[in-house]
């Protein structure tokens, strides 16, 4: 159960980019994951709740958006979706096909509830969401 795995590097990401915002806790993580990578929705969901007690994501919702997977022909430059097993282009019936999505895997936003007020002494910085865009620091919650 590879899973576990791949939770467990989600977790590390999400609660060092929570820490790093002064958050208290992380309410909610965006996950895109493509049907290619094999991952199953219900195993993460199960890691998640297993490997997130004690941290600062516990009681966070994972919100997972699987990716279906999409191909384009090198014959016909045809692109289209396909399941796992059938990849021959449907337009020319070639078989010199490339995968363009269906195997990622992202944190496209993490929701955390920041204080009011960050201790003295610490950074107080702009928060960012997952394309890297700066916010302007609003009040709980935030998107990093």
């Amino acid at each position: 159960m590879h899973e576990f795995g791949l939770v467990a590097g989600i977790l590390d990401a999400a609660n060092e980019a929570a820490a790093h915002a002064h958050a208290t806790s992380v309410l909610e993580i965006h996950l895109k994951i493509g049907v290619m990578t094999e991952a199953v929705e219900e195993a993460l969901v199960f890691a998640f709740e297993v490997l997130s007690e004690g941290t600062l994501c516990e009681g966070a919702k994972l919100d997972i958006e699987m990716v279906p997977p999409r191909s384009r022909c090198l014959a016909c430059g045809h692109e289209f979706e396909h399941d796992r097993f059938h990849r021959g282009c449907p337009a020319c019936d070639s078989l010199a096909t490339e995968l363009i999505a269906g195997r990622e895997m992202l944190i496209s936003s993490i929701e955390v509830d920041i204080p009011d007020v960050i201790p003295s002494g610490q950074d107080s910085r702009a928060t960012a969401d997952a394309s890297g865009e700066e916010g302007a620091g609003d009040p709980a919650p935030s998107c990093i």
